[in-house]
């Protein structure tokens, strides 16, 4: 009986399948892909680092630093800073990071260059290995020359990639390598300078990375340097994009969740229309078993083909996840496929078909004999009871998936909770939309625009259903969209006279004047001239750092003790930043007690508030100061800000170097400043933010195709959803139509009575959806991004028309049978 019947509705019943399969697809790709990951990461370990352990020093290492690298005898070592480059042969000028290399690093995977030999003789041969991207950008080729501060030295070959780089992270500052012997000759390593010291290591499996790690910890942090193993930075990178995959996960969660309302939607009117078949049944002498479970086989077996299908289809999309996130991976992803996924797929597809079809399966249990004479179209209802056991074990479900799928108990409680409140207000104002009509009723309007109304709160009315089925496909792709201009917004950098967008890095004292006078000379302005000191923390409220370092009870966070600031000092707060305790000090007179001005962020890690006292070690000389203010710092503006700001009087005659702001117009204008200043002064280091700002609205670009490829499933199956709802409908629909046909209505009045019912069912849902969109991503503008929030128009001009007329289309071909025959035909095609 389950399969002559399954044959008979073989339309709806593929619509219910492509819910599961959809669904089902989302969640097994992602989870076979995350697994993947983590096998990667796992199985690659060492050649993401290319060593076993690296000891690394944002200085040149202290003397005990020193004797604990040598003991450990480093296989090789670098030093890798920042700087310009300038390309002889054509003028060119970028901003890259030098890798000074000795040794033979990499000692696990290897170092790709073209041609392959260079990478095995650049250090003896001499020459340079520059990133291949950077020789295609600006027309250089091996055998050209580069010139490295004071040092002009051979191109030997393109680098094509190094173990511990990524594609996002290269594209920031390009690498370019060099052997080790000529740093001194760039003359580039001077004070004030950014620079980093590695040391690399291979030892044997018989040591234990992680007692040398636990041992050497603390003592190197003491020296301000650090201690990395292979197996750490592994569990570091896992973390890191453990984050990539609970976003993932999330987004099949949420797929899934639009497959279970085309399930529970799809079922609701399927055995409403069978509860009729099923009174005669039950008069012929079916059990209420009986009658259960032809239904039952029928859903079960659907959500085991559809499992399986859509396990399938997300095995298959393995391929496009290293494809998509390339540019993400410091690694070549490599695919695996297992049975667990496939497995849990089908049961899967089995236990959510069966669970979320169970409320209206349950109805065959209760049908009476009776209802095969009556003519009452309220369906039959189960016990309340009944329908609070199956709703609670639908949160159970959903709780135990969400916890399955992101691994944290109340994150899996908030993001339930967050769903049902999103359904629960769908539906209200479905209901009260209903209400409302109902009470204000147009009487006054035409039959068409009268009939169309009544079909939203008639009987077997499927209002609710989709307009919860339309709203949440809507509200989920318009707050992307929402979201995504609020990400964009805060990377924004203005092109006005009045923000700079070139920053000149690393003047030296000597040459602040004759930088700033080659800036004038090219009628351009210096808009910022800021002077930085660099200095330690060496004692917090009169505690020693080192002491505070080895107490494990403290909550001072460790990056301040080890941290290097770079200060400056003036006389007025910027644009970015906002007094927020304590008092503003400008100036301070000589012999005056020093009272600084401190980031919230710094004041809340540090533990200090206005009044306590810290002394600085500012190279070599002890300075007390106290925290006078406390400013809230916009950190997202694109500008220099500062932890640490001294007032004017204080720091004047300390060691120093300045940064230079200025802004140009125009490409070619910040292309000839830079070949300018490079070639007169080559330690300087210059940031041009418009390329910064590319760069930034290109990663998040990517981010946001992967976002809208994961969201693709979700809007995929709402749209699936959506014309299964509707599809559904058409039975009920069709009767309607046929009886008015019968009773002389036009064909054009039964058009407009559908068209007018599904347009507006398709403006409340997707409008709605926009509504609650736009509301919930003013939150996240506001409380999150701290940003203002300037939305969209895409969602108001694309989705709300855009989803309207698919319903309506998907409507109107639900009658096409009515207007094309006559009304006996019909009636008889559809018993």
């Amino acid at each position: 009986m389950a399969w002559r019947d399954a044959k008979a509705s073989k339309v709806r019943l593929f619509l219910f399948m492509a819910s599961i399969i959809l669904g089902i697809a989302a969640v097994v790709s992602i989870q076979l892909f995350s697994t993947n990951l983590k096998d990667n990461i796992q199985s690659q370990s060492k050649v993401l680092m290319g060593a076993d352990f690296i000891i690394n020093s944002k200085q040149e290492p202290t003397a005990r630093a020193q004797a604990i690298i040598d003991s450990l005898k480093p296989n090789a070592s670098e030093v890798n800073f920042v700087s310009m480059i300038a390309f002889p042969k054509n003028g060119g000028t970028k901003l890259v990071q030098v890798r000074g290399l000795k040794g033979g690093f990499p000692f696990y995977g290897k170092i790709e260059t073209q041609p392959a030999s260079v990478a095995g003789t650049y250090q003896s041969s001499g020459g340079a290995l520059v990133d291949a991207t950077l020789l295609h950008q600006f027309d250089v080729k091996p055998g050209d020359s580069i010139k490295i501060g004071q040092l002009t030295i051979p191109i030997a070959g393109a680098l094509k990639s190094i173990p511990g780089s990524s594609a996002i992270s290269t594209s920031v500052a390009p690498p370019v390598i060099i052997p080790y012997r000529f740093i001194e000759a760039t003359k580039l390593l001077q004070f004030g300078s950014r620079k980093e010291f590695q040391y690399f290591y291979k030892t044997s499996d018989t040591l234990n990375l992680k007692q040398l790690e636990d041992r050497l910890e603390p003592r190197l942090e003491s020296e301000n340097a650090d201690l990395r193993t292979h197996i750490g930075s592994t569990q570091r990178l896992g973390k890191r994009y453990d984050n990539v995959g609970k976003f993932l996960n999330l987004a099949a969660f949420i797929a899934l969740l639009l497959g279970c309302i085309g399930i529970a939607s799809s079922v609701h009117i399927y055995i409403k229309e069978k509860l009729r078949a099923i009174a005669v049944l039950k008069c012929m002498g079916a059990s209420r078993l009986q009658s259960f479970l032809i239904f039952l086989i029928q859903i079960a077996g659907i959500g085991i083909v559809g499992g399986l299908i859509g396990s399938l289809i997300g095995v298959g999309l393995q391929g496009l996840f290293p494809y998509l996130l390339k540019d993400f991976l410091p690694f070549t992803l490599e695919i695996s496929i297992s049975a667990q996924p496939i497995i849990i797929g089908v049961f899967l597809g089995l236990f959510m078909s069966v669970l979320f079809a169970l409320l209206p399966l349950l109805r065959t249990w209760y049908v009476s004999p009776l209802e095969v004479l009556r003519v009452d179209e309220q369906a039959v209802q189960e016990p309340l009871i009944v329908r609070v056991i199956v709703f609670a074990a639908i949160l159970v479900f959903l709780f135990l998936f969400a916890l399955w799928l992101i691994h944290d108990a109340l994150y899996a409680v908030m993001f339930v909770g967050a769903t049902v409140i999103t359904f629960a207000i769908l539906a209200g104002v479905a209901g009260l939309f209903i209400k409302t009509i109902k009470r204000y009723f147009p009487k006054s309007w035409g039959f068409t625009a009268r009939q169309s109304l009544l079909n939203l709160f008639r009987p077997n009315n499927q209002t609710v259903v989709l307009v919860v089925a339309i709203g949440l496909g809507t509200f989920l792709i318009s707050t992307l969209y929402f979201t995504k201009d609020i990400l964009l917004a805060k990377t924004e950098v203005g092109q006005t006279s009045e923000n700079a967008n070139i920053i000149i890095l690393d003047v030296q004292t000597e040459q602040r004047e004759a930088v700033a006078q080659n800036i004038v000379s090219k009628d351009l302005r210096v808009v910022n001239n800021i002077p930085m000191v660099t200095m330690r923390m060496h004692s917090i409220k009169g505690r020693l750092v080192n002491d505070i370092r080895q107490d494990t009870t403290s909550q001072v966070r460790q990056w301040i003790l080890n941290h290097e600031f770079r200060t400056t000092y003036r006389d007025t707060l910027t644009d970015s930043e906002e007094l927020q305790e304590g008092k503003w000090i400008p100036r301070l007179n000589p012999g005056d007690p020093v009272v600084i001005s401190i980031s919230d962020n710094l004041a809340g890690d540090a533990k200090v508030g206005v009044g306590d006292t810290i002394v600085f070690n500012v190279q070599g000389v002890l300075m007390e100061t106290t925290v006078g203010s406390i400013r809230k710092v916009d950190w997202a503006q694109m500008q220099i800000n500062f932890t640490v700001v001294f007032p004017a009087g204080v720091l004047e005659d300390a060691p120093q170097f300045n940064v230079l702001t200025t802004a140009v117009q125009d490409e070619s204008s910040s292309a000839a400043l830079q070949r300018d200043l490079v070639s007169k002064f080559p330690n300087v280091s210059i940031i041009d933010l418009r390329q910064v700002f590319t760069l930034v609205e290109d990663i998040l670009d990517k981010v946001s195709w992967v976002i809208n490829f994961m969201a693709f499933f979700s809007i995929i199956t709402g749209i699936i959803v959506l014309i299964g709802s509707v599809r559904t409908s058409k039975y009920q629909r069709v009767k309607e139509s046929v009886l008015l046909r019968t009773l002389g209505a036009k064909n054009s009045q039964i058009l407009q009575i559908s068209a007018f019912e599904y347009i507006f069912l398709g403006l409340l849902g997707s409008l709605i959806g926009i509504l609650l969109a736009l509301v919930s991503s003013l939150g996240l503008a506001l409380f999150v991004f701290k940003e203002p929030f300037a939305p969209s128009l895409i969602p108001f001009v694309v989705f709300l028309p855009g989803i309207t007329l698919l319903v309506l289309a998907i409507g109107l071909s639900n009658i096409r049978t009515v207007l094309k025959s006559s009304p006996l035909e019909v009636l008889r095609r559809e018993v």
